[in-house]
């Protein structure tokens, strides 16, 4: 018998402020986890976090930018002191700017490699070291890095975004590797979500149009919708429930994977 039940496990979610993020931490909070939302975004993530207390979970607010690694040491230790442990992170934190290949902005592509891999590659440190025997938390536990469909497929506009996400999916595998041959109990998988309607979601529909990929954002988003076999956009549910599968005990036996939660997009 298998189970998502998250009751007693102690979870932080970077990017958790809204989003992608914010439906990630409220469906581990209603799998009964403990949640620290991390974030650059204070007044967002405060007014998640109260929605998860008010639903009666057991929450906190973090201040973390991910490229800092003052930052994640914070974190971390905000998180132990909330919650009393740490089993499950969630690297969700990401951003994404568009560009054709022939118009590349250097400091655009320094940002995302900041923030979507530099991000990455600190939490997956800090979340190894503390979860791994010997840690602060030492109980071993779960890692699930937030990839994209674009690390799969090609796809105009986000050559450098993919870029990056093509970069989680292999550190998210070496990680697994290096946590699997070293004894430190933490499994190591990342996500492929397929196009969302967040915030994020509609500035990719409005920069196709910018880029002359689409002659409007109603029209790219039917394009993606026309590649997509399951013939619909994915829902911030569809992602946040893959991940609660990943961190649950029902995946005991999964790590160095990347899981496509993209409707057939990029098969």
């Amino acid at each position: 018998m298998t189970s998502y039940d998250l009751k007693g496990r102690k979870a932080l979610i970077t990017g958790g402020a809204r989003g992608l993020g914010a439906g990630i931490a409220e469906a581990m909070a209603r799998a009964g986890a403990g949640v620290v939302v991390a974030d650059v975004l204070e007044a967002e993530g405060r007014a998640t976090v109260d929605t998860l207390l008010q639903a009666g979970a057991r929450a906190a607010f973090v201040k973390l930018d991910v490229t800092s690694e003052a930052d994640w040491e914070r974190g971390i230790a905000s998180t132990l002191e909330a919650l009393g442990g740490l089993d499950i992170l969630v690297n969700n934190a990401g951003i994404e700017l568009s560009a054709l290949v022939v118009d590349f902005d250097p400091e655009a592509l320094r940002r995302m490699l900041d923030v979507n891999v530099v991000g990455v590659a600190l939490g997956l440190k800090h979340g190894l070291r503390t979860m791994r025997p010997g840690g602060k938390a030492g109980g071993g536990g779960s890692i699930i890095n937030i990839s994209s469909v674009a690390a799969t497929i090609a796809f105009p506009g986000i050559a450098g975004y993919s870029g990056t996400k093509s970069a989680v999916d292999r550190m998210t595998r070496v990680a697994a590797q290096e946590s699997g041959k070293l004894g430190y109990g933490v499994r190591v998988n990342c996500v492929y979500p397929g196009l969302v309607p967040t915030l994020m979601g509609a500035k990719l529909a409005e920069d196709m149009v910018k880029l002359g990929l689409a002659p409007s954002a109603d029209e790219a988003v039917r394009n993606v919708i026309g590649q997509t076999p399951l013939g619909r956009l994915g829902e911030v549910s569809d992602m946040a429930d893959a991940t609660v599968f990943l961190a649950s005990h029902a995946s005991r036996f999964i790590t160095g994977i990347g899981l496509p939660v993209d409707g057939g997009m990029g098969m």
